[in-house]
C-alpha cells in the first residue's frame, strides 16, 4: 500500500525550510525558464522518410533548388509588371534576392522566360519565388527575420511585400509567443480572483496559485532536459502555460479542500491535518498526474517534433505540478494553518451535489438518459469532419502575410508558390509524354519540364533542358490551380501520385508535403487512442481494483471528448462564429491540433474522474453501501471539480482572444470540454451509470482482486465533513 506518510512528515517538521527551499526554486526555475523560449523551435509539418521529404532531398542534392519557400509580391504603383520601369526592379529585386546569403535560387516573372502564372490576371502583381536550404529553426530564424525586414519596401516604381510558407508560419510562431504573454497577463489575474470568490481566504488564493505558477516555470525549466537533445516547438510554451496554471491549481484546490477537512476533524493539529492530506490527497494526485503524463506521453508515438514537443511539456507540466502540490503547499498549509481554514463550518455547495446525485441515482435512465442525447446532439457535427492543411488563414486578417495571400488568391488564377515538384531519376524517357499526361489532369493548369511546358496535354513552349535536368535525372514541375488546391489539395497530390511515370517518380512541393504529413498523422491515431484507453484503463484499475469502473471512465471521457470535437467542426470547419472570434473558416481542420486536444481533454477529463472515484471508493470502502457511496463521494470532490473546471476553462477560454486559429481551437475547444465534463459528465453520466451499476462498479474476477490486493493503491480514509454527515442522516 503506498501511503506517503514519512514525506507529509517531513514536510512538517520542516515548514520553514521546505518553504525557503522553495521560494528559492521557484526564482531559479524562473530563470532558467525563461531562457527555455528562446531555444524553443520553429518545426515544420514534415514526416520524416515520406516521398514529399524524399523528393525534397533529390531536388536539393541533385539540382540544387527546391520547394519555393519565400515570395516575394511586387505590385507596380503605376502602370502593369510590364512596363519597362516595372520590369527592371523586378530583375533587380530577383537578383538582389538570389545574392541574399542563404538563398540557394531564385526566380521570377521576369526570369526563366517569365511564366505567365507569375503574374496576376490583371497585371498589376508578380511574384519573386525563392529556395532558402535548411531546417525550419535556420530558414525562420536565421534568414528570414533580416531578409523579410530588407526587402519589404517601397520604391518609386514597385512596393515589395515579403511572405512564403516559411514566412508563414514563422509569422504564426510570433504571434503565438505575443499569445502566450498576453494570455500570461490575463490568466494570473483573473485565476486569482476565482480562488479567492472559491476560497474566501486571500492566502490559500495565493499558495493555490504559486503552485500554478510553480508548475508552469518549473515545466519550462524541465524542457531544458529534452532540450538538449531534440527539437521542441515553440507551441510548447503555450501548452505549458495553460497547462501549468490548470493542473497547479486542481491540485492546489484538492489538496486544500482535503486539508480543510481533515482540519475540521482534528481542529488545532495542524501538523496531524497536513499529515492526513498528503497521506490521503496527495495519493489521489500522484495517481491523477500519472494518468495525465501517460496521456500526452503517447504523443512520442508519432515521429514529428511538432507533436512530440507536446509530450515533452505535457509530462514536465505533471511532474513540476505533482512537486508543487504534495511537498510546497504542504508545508505551507502548515505555516498558514486555520488561515486557510473555511469561514463557515457547513459547506452548502458539498450538500447540494448531493442532493443532485441523489436525484439523479433515484431516476438513472430519465435523466442519464436525456444528458446522453445532448451529449451525443453535440458531438454529431463531428461526423462531417474534414481533414486539411493548414496555410496563411490561420493567422487575423490584418497579418501582413495574410493580406499579402488574400491579394494572391484574389489576383492569381494559379498557386505557382504551391506547385508539385516530380523528380525522375535520369535514365527516365518520354518525359515529354509524361509532362503532357499530367497538364490533363484536372486542377493542373501548367507543367513545365526539359521538353517544354504543357497546358491541356498541349506544348506551349520549346525545351528547355538545362532548368530542369542534371545528372542525377530530371525534373518536373506541376502547376495547380487555387480552385483545385483549396477544394482538395490532397486529392490532387493522390491523382499526380497515381499517373504512370515512366521511372519510378517522387512528388514532392509544399502540398505534397502536407499531404503526407496529414496521412502519417492519421494512420498513427487508432494505435495512439489504443495506447491512452490502456494505460489509463490500468491505472484506475490499481486505484479501484475494479474491471468496470475503468471501463466506465474510458467511456465517459469519450463522450466529453465528441462535445469537443463537435464543436471543433461546428465552429471552425464550418463557419460558424468566425465574426465573433475573427477567422477565416477553410471548410477543414488540421490534424495535429485536434490529437493534441485529445490528449490533453483525455487526461484532465481522467484526472477529474479521479477526483471523484476516489472519494467515492473511499465511501464504499467505509461503509459496503454501493448506492450511498456515490453521492456522498461526489459531494465530498463535486464543489472542487466545479471551481476547478471553471478555473481551468478560464484559462483555456483566454486563447479564443488570439490571433492564431490552432489556439484559439485549442483554447475554445478544451473550455468546452472540461465544462462539460464537470456538468454533465460527472454530475449527471457518472451517477446515472453507478446507480444502474449497483455493486458490479467494483467487480473484478478473482485473479484480478487477487492482484490489486497485493499491487493495488487505495487511500485510507479521512473524516466525513460536517455537511455531508448531516445531509445522509436527513
Amino acid at each position: 500500500m503506498f501511503t506517503p506518510n514519512g514525506l507529509g512528515r517531513f514536510v512538517t517538521r520542516r515548514p520553514r525550510l521546505i518553504s525557503a527551499i522553495g521560494l528559492a526554486a521557484l526564482v531559479l526555475v524562473g530563470i532558467v525558464g525563461a531562457g527555455t523560449i528562446g531555444a524553443l523551435s520553429l518545426n515544420r509539418f514534415e514526416a520524416p522518410g515520406s516521398e514529399s521529404m524524399r523528393a525534397a532531398d533529390a531536388l536539393a542534392g541533385g539540382h540544387s533548388t527546391g520547394n519555393p519557400n519565400v515570395a516575394l509580391l511586387v505590385t507596380a504603383r503605376d502602370g502593369t509588371v510590364d512596363g519597362p520601369g516595372v520590369a527592371a526592379a523586378g530583375r533587380a529585386l530577383t537578383a538582389e534576392l538570389a545574392a541574399r546569403d542563404g538563398v540557394g535560387d531564385a526566380w521570377s516573372y521576369w526570369s526563366r522566360g517569365g511564366p505567365e502564372t507569375l503574374r496576376s490576371e490583371d497585371a498589376r502583381h508578380a511574384l519573386v519565388l525563392a529556395w532558402v536550404p535548411g531546417d525550419a529553426d535556420h530558414v525562420r530564424g536565421d534568414v528570414l527575420p533580416g531578409l523579410a525586414a530588407d526587402l519589404t519596401r517601397t520604391d518609386p516604381a514597385v512596393e515589395v511585400t515579403v511572405g512564403g510558407g516559411d514566412e508563414v508560419f514563422r509569422n504564426v510562431m510570433e504571434q503565438a509567443r505575443a499569445d502566450f504573454v498576453r494570455a500570461e497577463l490575463i490568466i494570473l489575474p483573473v485565476t486569482l480572483l476565482l480562488l479567492w470568490l472559491v476560497y474566501r481566504r486571500i492566502a490559500a488564493a495565493l499558495v493555490t496559485l504559486a503552485t500554478g505558477l510553480f508548475a508552469v516555470l518549473g515545466s519550462l525549466a524541465l524542457l531544458r532536459i529534452p532540450l538538449a537533445f531534440t527539437e521542441i516547438s515553440t507551441f510548447a510554451s503555450n501548452i505549458a502555460l495553460v497547462m501549468g496554471i490548470g493542473l497547479g491549481v486542481d491540485y492546489g484546490l484538492f489538496m486544500i479542500y482535503r486539508f480543510r477537512e481533515e482540519l475540521a476533524a482534528r481542529p488545532g493539529d495542524v501538523p496531524a491535518a497536513v499529515v492526513a492530506t498528503v497521506r490521503g490527497a496527495g495519493r489521489t494526485v500522484l495517481f491523477s498526474g500519472v494518468t495525465v503524463a501517460a496521456a500526452l506521453a503517447v504523443l512520442l508515438v508519432f515521429p514529428f517534433p511538432f507533436l512530440a514537443s507536446f509530450a515533452y511539456a505535457g509530462v514536465a507540466v505533471v511532474i513540476a505540478a505533482v512537486v508543487g502540490a504534495t511537498v510546497l503547499l504542504p508545508a505551507a498549509l502548515t505555516l498558514l494553518g486555520h488561515r486557510v481554514a473555511r469561514r463557515t463550518p457547513v459547506n452548502k455547495s458539498a450538500a447540494r451535489w448531493h442532493g443532485f446525485a441523489a436525484a439523479v441515482m433515484r431516476r438513472p435512465l430519465v435523466l442519464g438518459g436525456t444528458a446522453l442525447a445532448l451529449v451525443l446532439m453535440l458531438g454529431a457535427p463531428f461526423l462531417g469532419v474534414r481533414f486539411g492543411l493548414p496555410d496563411d488563414r490561420v493567422l487575423n486578417t490584418s497579418a501582413p502575410v495574410r493580406v499579402m495571400y488574400d491579394e494572391i488568391r484574389a489576383s492569381f488564377p494559379v498557386e505557382e508558390a504551391d506547385a508539385l515538384q516530380v523528380v525522375l531519376p535520369a535514365s527516365a524517357d518520354g518525359v515529354g509524354r509524361y509532362a503532357a499526361e499530367l497538364s490533363r489532369i484536372d486542377g493542373i493548369v501548367r507543367v513545365d519540364s526539359s521538353a517544354g511546358s504543357f497546358t491541356g496535354g498541349r506544348a506551349v513552349t520549346a525545351p528547355s533542358g538545362a532548368r530542369f535536368t542534371s545528372a542525377e535525372g530530371t525534373r518536373l514541375v506541376a502547376v495547380p490551380s487555387s480552385q483545385r488546391l483549396a477544394a482538395d489539395a490532397v486529392g490532387l497530390v493522390e491523382d499526380v501520385r497515381e499517373l504512370p511515370a515512366p521511372a519510378p517518380a517522387l512528388v514532392g512541393g509544399y502540398p505534397a508535403e502536407l499531404a503526407d504529413y496529414r496521412d502519417a498523422v492519421t494512420a498513427r491515431l487508432p494505435l495512439v487512442a489504443g495506447l491512452i484507453v490502456a494505460v489509463t484503463v490500468v491505472i484506475l484499475f490499481l486505484m479501484t481494483g475494479s474491471v468496470l469502473a475503468p471501463l466506465k471512465a474510458t467511456v465517459l471521457n469519450l463522450l466529453s471528448l465528441s462535445v469537443m470535437f463537435g464543436a471543433l467542426v461546428w465552429v471552425f470547419q464550418e463557419g460558424n462564429l468566425s465574426g465573433l472570434l475573427g477567422f477565416t473558416p477553410t471548410g477543414s481542420i488540421e490534424p495535429s491540433i485536434p490529437i493534441l486536444m485529445f490528449c490533453i481533454a483525455y487526461g484532465l477529463s481522467m484526472d477529474y474522474e479521479v477526483f471523484l472515484l476516489s472519494r467515492i471508493k473511499e465511501e464504499y470502502d467505509r461503509t459496503g453501501d454501493a448506492a450511498a457511496s456515490v453521492p456522498l463521494g461526489i459531494a465530498r470532490s463535486g464543489p472542487l471539480v466545479t471551481a476547478a473546471a471553471l478555473i481551468l476553462a478560464t484559462s483555456f477560454a483566454t486563447y479564443a482572444t488570439g490571433d492564431v486559429v490552432f489556439l484559439q481551437q485549442l483554447g475554445i475547444g478544451m473550455a468546452l470540454a472540461v465544462l462539460v465534463d464537470a456538468t454533465l459528465i460527472r454530475g449527471v453520466l457518472l451517477p446515472a451509470f453507478m446507480s444502474l451499476a449497483g455493486r458490479a462498479n467494483w467487480w473484478a474476477p478473482r485473479p484480478l482482486r487477487r492482484l490489486h490486493r497485493r499491487a493495488g493503491l487505495t487511500e485510507e480514509p479521512s473524516p466525513r465533513p460536517q455537511a455531508v454527515a448531516e445531509k445522509v442522516r436527513t
